[in-house]
């Protein structure tokens, strides 16, 4: 098995750094996601860049697969469009053959793609007839370079379980040429069963795997420990079906701070396939061992930031890797979105500390720049920690509060939507993130004073929209039924 790291994560690198980097850090493996950045299969000088980057692969040691998966590549207006299963699939099926060419040059393992979703004025029939020959036309430019393909079960999309793909390979013949590439996350998100036992249900099927962590029902790339993978199991299953090709991680939206997470992710990577023997010492973030926030690093991290609050920069992002990350009540809150996370609380803490030792105007500022630089974690401590800061720096809470609703992060909204929100948000902007919890699955129960500030203008509002949804035949969700229901 050959761990590697995926290029989509990458996206605000040069290629050459991305892989450069990749390699040093210590990966043996790149899947490589083809885009108008990195290596645009439409680029004129296409074979020149192909081969240098080739010979980089090579002098960096690297094996690869190539991605297919880049998100505005072949329409700038339409995310992933056009898919195979759409009107007109023929530039998709362009693309892949392209891609193809391209693996065959740079000696690549596979060709990882996915279905697409089906638009809702096809039915399921034409959409999967529309699978079943836009897939063949492209086994047939297989064939010819002899470059493997790996159909990727992707949530939301046509194809959509491992099961769907599998009958799909069945249907055409079972041939050679079409393996899977099995994404772990996806399984903890969509799958009736675990990751572990879909590998080893996909067995020598699989060509290709991308590594990441997720939680039940939402299609969100988390680092490892921020979900519910198990790491440890997964890659053991891999290790026991003897998969030997490569196993990157899939991180798309952690570009922003690519080195630090890539580092981050092999260590656990590392850690995960590292036999433990009965009585070794638990990790100090083992979830079990930290059952409350006295962890001794944070105690540290406190002292620190009172003798130099300017130290609070550096510690706030090591925060979950020092303390966990898991929920605060794991059996009634699993992802955290009610009551937050240790991490979360842990953060609040040295919040509450930079409050003790700032005046109010470098407090605001500081929360500003601890948010606008922040990861998607260190967010959501500034959000869960707005509350218990002085009155001073409300002004600078409420704009980062709007700022976070303006996202679609279940996680962040959550935060959002809590004690601070419901004490300053306006009646207007409070309305609007009680709807967004509506619209991106966050549960109401994470809005702070929910009964005592909903109001006639946020019922209609919420009624309004569930008019919308039923009159498109889509399902209302329960909390808008709820909240219409126990208003009347």
């Amino acid at each position: 098995m050959r761990l590697g790291y995926g290029t989509n994560g990458f996206a605000n690198h040069r290629l050459d750094d991305a892989l450069r980097i990749i390699a040093d850090l210590g990966y043996t493996s790149v899947a490589l996601t083809l885009d108008h950045h990195h290596l645009d299969p439409y680029a004129e000088d296409l074979t020149k860049q192909v081969d240098h980057v080739a010979n980089l692969l090579d002098l960096l040691d690297l094996r690869s697969v190539v991605e297919t998966g880049a998100r505005y590549l072949l329409d700038p207006t339409r995310k992933h469009h056009p898919t195979l299963v759409c009107d007109e699939p023929e530039q998709r099926v362009d693309f892949l053959v392209r891609a193809l060419n391209i693996a065959e040059s740079l000696g690549s393992d596979a060709v990882s793609f996915w279905s697409g979703i089906r638009p809702s004025t096809v039915d399921p029939d034409t959409a999967w007839r529309r699978m079943r020959t836009g897939v063949s036309e492209v086994l047939e430019a297989a064939a010819e370079v002899d470059v493997p393909l790996g159909l990727e079960p992707e949530p939301g999309m046509f194809v959509q379980h491992l099961s769907d793909a599998l009958r799909l390979r069945e249907e055409l013949g079972a041939p050679a040429l079409l393996g899977i590439t099995l994404d772990v996350g996806h399984c903890v998100a969509v799958e009736p069963v675990d990751a572990p036992t879909c590998i080893r249900r996909a067995g020598d099927l699989l060509v290709n795997i991308q590594l990441d962590d997720m939680r039940p029902g939402v299609h969100e790339h988390l680092e490892f420990g921020e979900g519910e993978l198990d790491l440890r199991a997964t890659l053991s299953a891999l290790s026991e079906i003897g998969y030997l090709g490569v196993a990157a991680v899939e991180l798309p939206r952690h570009s922003h701070a690519a080195p630090e997470v890539a580092a981050r992710a092999l260590v656990a990577l590392h850690a995960a396939l590292t036999p433990v023997t009965e009585g070794e010492p638990r990790e100090d973030h083992d979830p079990e061992w930290v059952s409350n926030v006295d962890h001794p690093w944070l105690v540290e991290a406190e002292q620190k930031v009172r003798r130099d609050p300017s130290a609070v920069a550096a510690l706030f992002p090591a925060v979950g890797r020092k303390v966990g990350r898991a929920p605060l009540r794991p059996e009634a809150d699993p992802q955290g979105l009610v009551h937050g996370t240790v991490d979360d609380l842990a953060r609040s803490r040295l919040l509450a500390v930079l409050a003790e030792v700032l005046d109010a105007g470098k407090l605001s500022d500081e929360i500003a720049q601890l948010y606008r630089y922040g990861d998607d974690a260190e967010r959501r401590g500034v959000l869960r920690g707005l509350a218990a800061l002085p009155s001073a720096t409300v002004p600078a809470g409420v704009e980062l509060v709007k700022d976070a609703l303006r996202a679609n992060d279940i996680r962040l909204v959550a935060a959002a939507m809590g004690d601070f929100s419901a004490r300053h948000l306006d009646a207007h902007s409070w309305r609007h993130g009680v709807l967004k919890c509506l619209f991106v699955g966050v549960p109401l129960a994470a809005v702070s004073e929910l009964d005592g500030r909903t109001d006639d203008e946020l019922l209609r509002m919420v009624g309004d929209y569930a008019e919308e949804r039923r009159a498109a035949g889509r399902e209302v969700p329960a909390d808008a039924v709820t909240l219409l229901e126990a208003s009347s």
